[in-house]
């Protein structure tokens, strides 16, 4: 039988809720840009088939757009090109000249863009040379080493426009990725981005502050996506200018959102908690948040850590209740992001107690419960015919650290449920002790297993009687522990493994 250690209580040290600046968006090989072109002068040199498609996607843009073309060279399908552009400058096409020479230095002096599809390396050069003594950006066509910038794939649903690089390092890559994206953006977006663009000054012309345009434009966004395929109407406008009046007219009202944030993958996350995340003013989270749920968040969003610690520093409840009710009432959007669920293990009902005790409006996003995200990762069902007819959630320490003391141990001892316990590496041994002497057997098996569903996760499977002195060998980290028969097989494999490694050694 396994002795539980005395468990010596330690009381968690002071921890205020504190800013958390994450980094906000990884290393960027290019930096995207949109550059305004209408109605400015581009030069283009050479007269191949890519600077012909160069020429067009410039004239799109308003660009007007002066060909060099060399002596001798084919200037047909430039011609054919510039014929098709004529009279189309309302629409807000560019204007295409074609001169059938070489280019001079001069040519690139006053230019917004200079653009080449040159073969002579020298010529390349001095291309280059020009573009930067004029102050010009440069770009030589399918030669990324001599470009300040590049073209990338489009999805054009202008003035909703997206552009994919791949650093030129893999244009065909790049265009399989606008076509998967072409395929999931309805052609009707396009129309909905330009009543944006014509409703904008109505918006504007009101002075509203940032938390009224943005109220604004996220349900003109809800609107479009509730019905892409449609062009917008005067109602459309009407029925959301109408809103816009009656929200200048209301005092600033915020909310909380109670997020499950599952128990680590991103993939994981729900979409409604995406949509949160991504409204969100301000986001209250825990230690057990991974960071790559928290790169799913709103850029501008400012982030607050306000977790708590087993034996370690820890956020005061009533100081956590305080300020996401403080933040609320300045008409914020706050999020407050739990892992796994909010409704289990998570000191939900205190927050939402003080919530309601403010008038403050409340939602609640569920995740998926780090139980579930274990199953899923370890493979296993959590119940099983015959042999796990229930499961139960349990906590592996109470508020003064030490092993709850109301815990039901014939509950714990039944053979036909899958016991799951959070938060039990303080108290294991203890549990581990008390649940043998209410009759589970010690031959049970049991998996703890840490950082479940991320890159980092460890498992460690072995009777329950010999797991919490393995669990005290392992670095320390978020940790839950299953136990009963639904893993007797991987037990059994984990014993086979050890008998294998065992016979090598000898």
């Amino acid at each position: 039988m396994t002795t539980a250690p005395k468990l010596l209580a330690r009381k968690p040290s002071a921890r205020k809720p504190g800013i958390a600046l994450p980094d906000r968006i990884a290393p960027l090989a290019t930096l995207p840009v949109f550059h305004k072109l209408h109605g400015r002068r581009v030069v283009l040199a050479g007269a191949t088939e890519g600077a012909r498609w160069k020429a067009e996607l410039l004239a799109a843009a308003g660009a007007n757009v002066v060909v060099l073309a060399g002596e001798d060279a084919d200037i047909a399908p430039f011609a054919a090109l510039a014929e098709s552009l004529a009279g189309r400058q309302d629409e807000g096409f560019g204007q295409l000249a074609i001169t059938p020479r070489p280019w001079r230095p001069s040519d690139l002096e006053g230019a917004a863009l200079a653009i080449a599809d040159l073969d002579d390396p020298r010529d390349i050069e001095g291309f280059v040379a020009a573009a930067r003594h004029a102050g010009v950006p440069v770009n030589i066509i399918d030669n990324p080493a001599f470009c300040d910038f590049q073209f990338g794939a489009i999805v054009n649903r202008s003035p909703l426009v997206i552009a994919i690089s791949t650093d030129g390092a893999a244009p065909v890559f790049g265009q399989a990725i606008r076509a998967k994206i072409e395929a999931l953006l309805p052609r009707g977006l396009a129309a909905w981005a330009k009543a944006a663009r014509d409703w904008r000054p109505l918006v504007q012309a009101k002075r509203p502050d940032y938390a009224l345009r943005r109220r604004f434009w996220e349900r003109f966004t809800s609107r479009a996506l509730a019905a892409p395929d449609r062009a917008p109407e005067e109602a459309d406008r009407d029925a959301l200018m109408q809103a816009f009046a009656g929200d200048a007219n209301q005092p600033a009202t915020g909310q909380v959102t109670f997020v499950g944030a599952g128990p680590g993958d991103p993939d994981l996350l729900t979409l409604k908690a995406v949509r949160a995340l991504q409204a969100a003013d301000i986001i209250l989270f825990d230690d057990l948040v991974s960071a790559e749920v928290l790169e799913l968040a709103r850029r501008e969003a400012q982030r607050m850590i306000v977790g708590k610690t087993g034996h370690g520093p820890s956020c005061k409840q009533g100081e956590i209740n305080d300020v996401m009710v403080r933040l609320a009432r300045q008409g914020k959007r706050v999020v407050r992001l739990k892992g796994g669920d909010p409704l289990v293990f998570g000191r939900a009902s205190e927050e939402l107690a003080a919530c309601r005790a403010a008038s403050i409006a409340v939602e609640i996003i569920p995740g998926i419960t780090a139980a579930q995200g274990v199953a899923a990762a370890l493979g296993i069902s959590l119940t099983e015919r015959k042999v796990a007819r229930r499961v139960q959630f349990l906590t592996g320490h109470g508020e003064d650290g030490k092993l709850p003391a109301d815990i039901n141990w014939a509950a714990i001892a039944d053979p036909g449920a899958t016991t799951v316990l959070y938060m039990p590496r303080g108290t294991l041994a203890a549990f581990v002790a008390r649940a043998i002497a209410a009759g589970l057997p010690g031959a049970t098996p049991a998996t703890a297993i840490t950082y479940a569903t991320r890159p980092n996760q460890r498992e460690i499977t072995a009777r329950l009687d010999a797991l919490p002195a393995r669990v005290v060998e392992t670095a320390p980290g978020p940790t839950l522990v299953l136990i009963g028969a639904v893993l007797r097989e991987r037990l059994a494999a984990a014993q086979a493994a050890t008998t294998d490694r065992v016979a090598q050694c000898a």
